[in-house]
């Protein structure tokens, strides 16, 4: 019987995994599903928690990345078309879930979250647990515990191009990483669609013309914040947890 923890680095998922090693020892598979457009702090985390576990991270992909994949299908995801999600994740995940059965899966969903479910359906042969549930773990609860093993969570856990981002985030990425904003401007450019919903808000849709206003020094208000636990209305869990 294996037992697979789906590891995506965020707070959540992080808790669970290290608490998991110290309250029930056993061999475990630490499941990872990169979309190749991490930040590379992102990268530095996984790579640090695969040291404290003491084993490599089991790395699952569709064989393309985010860029690639935006490349090959001439469009990029949506809040109405999360394909980015269910391709680069979900199913992968599920593909390799259904390899491995019997196996036990483990999730990182809190005790205060009840409305939330696991992002994988019924699967044969697949017994899922839910420990920080098991556990009674709030938010307070994973974030004191996170302090107490000296982890530090990366601002950003998802793609550095989601859709979901707050203007304030697309901020500091043109001003931490100026090269992967750069990036996703010629994607834009190439493939005729935005990675922002139109209309959304009063700022531009395009990337180019954004950046354009930042370097006129327009800022938004919450630039240069990095309110990790405050979420993003809509977004997956997928890559946050």
């Amino acid at each position: 019987m294996k037992h697979v923890v789906a590891l995506s680095g965020g707070k959540d998922s992080t808790a669970m995994a290290l608490r998991l090693a110290e309250a029930e020892p056993r061999k475990y598979e630490y499941l990872i599903t990169p979309t190749g457009n991490e930040l590379p702090e992102m990268f530095e985390h996984w790579k640090r928690l695969a040291e404290m576990l003491g084993k490599p991270l089991t790395v699952l992909t569709c064989g393309k990345s985010l860029q690639r994949l935006i490349a090959d299908m001439r469009m990029i995801p949506n809040f109405r078309a999360r394909w980015c999600t269910r391709i680069l994740k979900i199913e992968v995940a599920e593909q390799y879930l259904c390899a491995v059965a019997p196996a036990v899966s483990y999730v990182g969903l809190r005790a205060d979250e009840e409305e939330r479910q696991g992002m994988y359906g019924e699967i044969e042969g697949i017994v899922k647990r839910y420990p920080l549930r098991e556990w009674g773990w709030k938010l307070s609860d994973v974030l004191g515990y996170l302090e107490s093993r000296c982890i530090a969570i990366p601002t950003r856990t998802d793609c550095a191009w989601c859709f979901f981002q707050r203007i304030g985030e697309w901020w500091n990425l043109w001003k931490d990483y100026p090269g992967i904003f750069k990036q996703a401007e010629e994607i834009e450019a190439e493939v005729g669609h935005t990675f922002r919903t139109p209309g959304k808000d009063s700022w531009p849709t395009r990337l180019t013309d954004m950046r354009l206003k930042f370097e006129g020094g327009s800022r938004p208000r919450d630039a240069g914040q990095s309110d990790l636990f405050s979420g993003r209305e809509g977004m997956c869990r997928a890559c946050t947890l």
